[in-house]
């Protein structure tokens, strides 16, 4: 998988340069996340701006870093969200699971407050 991590001090900025978070990637996602917790680093935020289309899988690993996240008292936030993959997330009502920002600069922020 193509994956950028850099350490913002406030959240570790996890970015999918994928078109595609699906079966054959997201078990990727899910060590990376899982390693970046272990190193204590317990905010993340992934931009999504590159991913075009997710499948349950893809939800399922982002799903995973947010209870993990949520276990260690972090928190995991999405930005960059395409219109369908926005609309994917609407559908399964997972919108009102996790924070949604416009752009990385903003979800970094939101630790901040």
């Amino acid at each position: 998988m193509n994956l950028q991590t850099e350490d913002k001090g406030v959240a570790v900025l996890l970015t999918l340069n994928e078109e595609r978070l699906d079966a054959h990637n997201s078990g990727d996602l899910k060590t990376q996340m899982l390693k970046l917790f272990e190193q204590g680093k317990n905010n993340l935020v992934v931009d999504m701006q590159a991913v075009r289309f997710v499948d349950s899988s893809g939800l399922g690993a982002l799903v995973s870093g947010f209870k993990n996240a949520s276990s260690r008292n972090g928190s995991l936030k999405l930005t960059g969200l395409q219109l369908q993959v926005k609309s994917m997330f609407e559908l399964t009502r997972l919108h009102r699971v996790f924070e949604i920002y416009n752009d990385a600069e903003e979800a970094l922020g939101s630790f901040q407050q």
